[in-house]
């Protein structure tokens, strides 16, 4: 586990590449619900996404990243929050979900759909639980 007063910098990094969103996948666990073996998905996913902010130790290890998609005026959707296992309990994620927030516009409703070890995390930082959502699976 990482010092817990550590140093973490976010910055906007729109030429994030495959190889560091592919790795902090896996390091959070998210992996388990990305085509992390899909590298052209996953380039589609780093090429169209509006917002790609990272969070990087005090080594430039990137420890979290938050990928959204937003029309900048209604709704912003945040598609992707991975948080390093190790790094994660620091606030980070809560982090990350401001600042995407903020880039987009506070006027904006910010949505995500919760990976199922994540659903007591969203509460806990304030997110209201929606009763509705309803998706076609992409077909691959």
């Amino acid at each position: 586990r990482c010092e817990p007063h550590m140093p973490i910098y976010y910055q906007l990094e729109p030429h994030l590449t495959t190889d560091d969103i592919i790795d902090i996948l896996y390091r959070s666990t998210l992996a388990e619900r990305r085509p992390v073996e899909n590298r052209p998905v996953i380039d589609g996913m780093l090429k169209n996404a509006d917002i790609l902010l990272t969070a990087r130790s005090e080594f430039k290890l990137l420890v979290g990243i938050s990928r959204a998609i937003t029309d900048w005026s209604y709704c912003t959707y945040l598609s992707d929050l991975a948080v390093d296992e190790s790094f994660q309990g620091q606030g980070i994620g809560r982090e990350l979900i401001r600042r995407t927030h903020e880039i987009a516009g506070l006027s904006t409703s910010l949505t995500l759909l919760a990976a199922p070890k994540a659903e007591s995390y969203y509460p806990h930082i304030g997110m209201q639980q929606h009763h509705s959502c309803w998706r076609f699976d992409g077909r691959r």
